[in-house]
């Protein structure tokens, strides 16, 4: 069963010049103790999507359930209630912490004010979390700036699992990290959801992260989903042709067999009030007349999803 559902999902920012939309449309579903990876260009929406289901943001339309309960406009009393169960881990590990806040009371603080530990053990629960997340107890006094990324993004993992959640959207959390810290993040976080039978939405733009923590994929273009699969199918056979061009800019170590590099030409859609129908048609060599109509996720596979109308004359060419 489904522990968190979003239905419909959309966010849109009202300016001068029309509404920028931002997430339009998106459905999806994680069941408990299972990693979706959400991927895509910058500026697809992305993690304007992880933020408007954690209510970091208002959605516009559609509606988001968490665990059968409709979650799309908490009170704020179930607002509070809420944050136990769902959190975040942010991109970048130094503007993320206060930077007049020691370690220790960066964990404390939401022990306190949750009220789940009072002072006489919120210390020994501190000591707790450090510990799950290997940060050393001798640097529980230091602040953000005497530490490197990798603690900063302990920490701020530590934070994220004080209230003992089941989701957290990782905000693409390795990408400020050296790419050996960033290992060591991702088999951190695959430990405790293992441990902890947690739930991800895991953000980013890297494809190799993905494949390698992802159960399933949604690749979004221009605030809309185009292809969800699980993991190891998408990568074996990717059906979206926005899809394609994003696993072919994988590099490759395979000298004997090189990987035939997809090259998008064309203009990219301006996401203010855009037009009906598919977002990647002007940059997509199979485009038709048909792909200005609007385009729907339709399930070609069991679990995989993908909203393109040419799919099976596409495939006759190739």
């Amino acid at each position: 069963m489904a522990l968190l559902e979003v239905k419909n999902l959309k966010k849109y920012f009202y300016g001068p010049k029309g509404a920028v939309h931002a997430v339009d449309d998106v459905t999806m579903s994680i069941d408990a103790g299972q990693t979706m990876g959400v991927v895509g260009e910058s500026g697809c929406g992305k993690s304007t999507l992880g933020r408007t289901i954690i209510h970091l943001q208002k959605a516009t339309d559609g509606q988001v359930l968490f665990n059968d309960k409709d979650i799309t406009n908490p009170t704020k009393e179930e607002l509070k209630r809420l944050r136990s169960d769902i959190q975040i881990i942010f991109q970048d590990p130094y503007s993320s912490l206060n930077p007049r806040m020691t370690v220790e009371d960066t964990i404390r603080e939401p022990l306190l004010i949750s009220g789940r530990c009072n002072k006489s053990n919120v210390d020994a629960e501190t000591e707790r979390l450090m510990d799950m997340v290997g940060i050393a107890r001798r640097i529980k006094m230091s602040y953000p700036h005497e530490l490197d990324g990798g603690r900063r993004q302990r920490v701020g993992i530590a934070r994220a699992l004080a209230l003992n959640p089941k989701f957290i959207v990782c905000d693409e959390p390795v990408s400020a990290l050296d790419v050996s810290i960033q290992a060591q993040i991702l088999n951190l976080l695959m430990d405790l959801q293992e441990d902890q039978g947690l739930a991800y939405m895991f953000i980013t733009h890297n494809m190799s992260v993905v494949r390698h923590i992802s159960h399933n994929i949604s690749v979004m273009y221009l605030g809309q989903l185009v292809e969800t699969s699980p993991t190891k199918e998408l990568f074996e056979e990717p059906l979206h042709p926005y899809t394609k061009a994003l696993l072919s800019a994988i590099p490759s170590t395979d000298i004997l067999h090189p990987r035939k590099r997809i090259v998008l030409n064309g203009e990219i859609t301006s996401p203010i009030d855009p037009p009906p129908g598919c977002r990647f048609a002007d940059r997509c060599a199979y485009a038709t007349e048909a792909c200005r109509q609007p385009q729907k996720l339709e399930e070609v596979k069991p679990g995989h999803f993908v909203a393109c109308c040419r799919l099976g004359e596409i495939h006759d060419e190739v």
